[in-house]
């Protein structure tokens, strides 16, 4: 088992990264589709998406859901442990707007 000096450190290591926290504050909202998340995260390569996906299912935050209905699908939802991260992720969500606001930065295609 890996060892770590700091809570914060463990935290980072589940949820860090460029990708995981963007992933997870979008299924803070509901569930989604992989191709949601694709289209929500224009920047992400497929692969690059699969496997934080896959990471953070690993880890118990992320669930993935199959439906074998007329079209199957899957969805990604957050589960119960996943959930205790909504309000760490509600106050990045407002720090970055406001830091948006502070420097002209708009949100949108790239």
């Amino acid at each position: 088992m890996k060892r770590y000096h700091c809570a914060v450190e463990l935290a980072v290591d589940l949820i860090g990264g460029k990708w995981k926290p963007v992933i997870l504050a979008h299924l803070k909202e509901g569930a989604h589709r992989y191709g949601e998340l694709r289209r929500r995260m224009p920047g992400v390569s497929e692969k690059m998406l699969t496997q934080q996906l896959r990471e953070l299912a690993a880890d118990g935050l992320v669930r993935r859901e199959e439906f074998d209905g007329r079209v199957p699908h899957v969805e990604y939802h957050l589960t119960a442990v996943g959930e205790e991260l909504r309000p760490a992720l509600t106050a990045l969500y407002e720090w970055g707007e406001r830091r948006a606001a502070e420097r002209g930065v708009t949100f949108g295609p790239g």
